[in-house]
C-alpha cells in the first residue's frame, strides 16, 4: 500500500478539516517539496524540531507509537516566520492557514514517511512523496 493510500485510509482529508484551517490539499505538495528541498532532507527537517526544543513532539511522530500534537506558534517557531510565509504564498493561503494547517498535517506525514520508527533513505522518501504528488494531481488513490 502506498502512502497516498495510507494517507487517505486515515481519512487525511478529515484530519485536515479537523484542523480548521483553508487550503490544507494545496499545502500537502508545498510540504512534500519542503521536505524535498530541505538540506538533509527529512532528517535535517526533523533534527530542526530538535533543536528548537520539540524533540518529544517530533520524536513522537518518527516513532511507531502515539502522535503528540504541535501548536500553530511550534511549528512557526520550528520552521521559522520566513518558511511559513513561504509556504503560505505557494499554497495560497494566509500565514495563520499554513501554521495551522501545518499543525495538523505535519505529525500524520512524518509519522507516514517513517513507518519504522526511523527516517527512511532520502531516494526511498523521495519516491513515496512523487507518488504521493502523482495522486493528487490525478485524482487517483493508488
Amino acid at each position: 500500500m502506498g502512502l497516498m493510500d495510507e494517507l487517505q485510509n486515515m481519512g487525511l482529508g478529515n484530519v485536515l478539516g479537523n484542523s480548521g484551517a483553508q487550503g490544507s490539499n494545496s499545502l500537502l505538495p508545498v510540504v512534500l517539496q519542503m521536505i524535498q528541498n530541505h538540506p538533509g532532507g527529512l532528517s535535517s527537517l526533523v533534527q530542526g524540531f530538535q533543536n528548537k526544543g520539540l524533540g518529544d513532539i517530533v520524536n513522537s511522530w518518527v516513532s511507531t507509537g502515539r502522535n503528540l500534537p504541535i501548536s500553530p506558534d511550534q511549528v512557526t517557531q520550528a520552521l521559522g516566520h520566513d518558511q511559513v510565509n513561504q509556504m503560505a504564498a505557494n499554497a495560497g493561503v494566509s500565514p495563520a492557514a499554513a501554521s495551522s494547517s501545518l499543525a495538523a498535517l505535519l505529525p500524520v506525514l512524518i509519522d507516514k514517511l517513517t513507518p519504522n520508527g526511523q527516517v527512511p533513505h532520502q531516494s526511498s522518501l523521495l519516491e513515496q512523496g512523487m507518488s504521493m504528488l502523482n495522486s493528487l494531481r490525478t485524482g487517483t488513490s493508488g
